[in-house]
């Protein structure tokens, strides 16, 4: 990140913004017909707020850069807002990082600060890739904590070999908004006390926003993943029907 591109932010910075009350998806039973359950899942820790969101199988390695936004330090609750669908399933639709009880007026796009900000419409986000279905949310700081523990762990496929009796496990303890084979932990880091928390990624693989929440004083008072736009779902599946 440099300062021209910090200049180049400040001038597009507001077609990044989240069109959607992402809070909702938290404080509603039901949207647009669609029923809605919030899980408290437990703490993410981030030592430095420098927070980091990403697929955890696949694209968590040494040295990924951190948001650009300087995000608050310490141990925070993170929920998940599930959408239950009778032709989706039980899916999330959205995951929270809870900072601060402040209610979010304004939801800004996390971005690293090495975006190619030209050419950008009403509508567009960057988001992180997901190609094994899961996110996570991790600090830099811990990241080499996780790159040890890969190391060290020392098998052929970490999810089947590890990972995937975790998420097992996380199922036969709490089955609800969960399939068989599990669909989230909140994995601690062996031989450390940091957390992540690792999660199923709305309707699969893809690219998906994450956003810096912002109360009516400006201050940041959460971190939203959306996997799901509830809305814009509904009526591409209203579009495909009437074809």
């Amino acid at each position: 990140m440099n300062e021209s591109w910090m200049q180049k932010w400040e001038e597009v910075k507001d077609i990044l913004i989240c069109p959607v009350d992402l809070e909702t998806y938290f404080t509603s039973d039901e949207i647009l017909e669609q029923k809605m359950e919030v899980m408290e899942i437990g703490n993410v820790s981030l030592p430095s707020g420098k927070v980091i969101v990403r697929d955890p199988l696949v694209f968590l390695n040494a040295g990924e850069k951190p948001y650009f936004v300087q995000a608050p330090k310490g141990d925070f609750p993170v929920k998940i807002a599930v959408v239950k669908s009778e032709e989706w399933g039980d899916r999330y639709a959205a995951v929270k990082v809870e900072f601060t009880k402040e209610k979010p007026v304004l939801y800004r796009e996390a971005l690293i600060g090495i975006e190619n900000l030209e050419d950008l419409n009403e509508g567009d986000y960057f988001g992180f890739m997901v190609d094994a279905g899961l996110g996570c949310i991790t600090d830099a700081e811990v990241l080499p904590y996780f790159d040890k523990f890969l190391t060290e762990v020392n098998v052929e496929n970490v999810y089947d070999d590890y990972f995937a009796e975790q998420f097992a496990q996380s199922y036969q303890e709490h089955p609800q908004n969960q399939r068989e084979l599990g669909d989230w932990i909140n994995w601690k880091i062996p031989n450390t006390e940091y957390h992540i928390p690792m999660f199923a990624s709305g309707f699969g693989d893809g690219g998906y926003p994450v956003y810096f929440a912002y109360d009516e004083k400006g201050e940041i008072c959460g971190l939203y993943i959306q996997f799901i736009d509830i809305e814009l779902a509904l009526s591409d599946d209203e579009d495909e029907e009437n074809e």
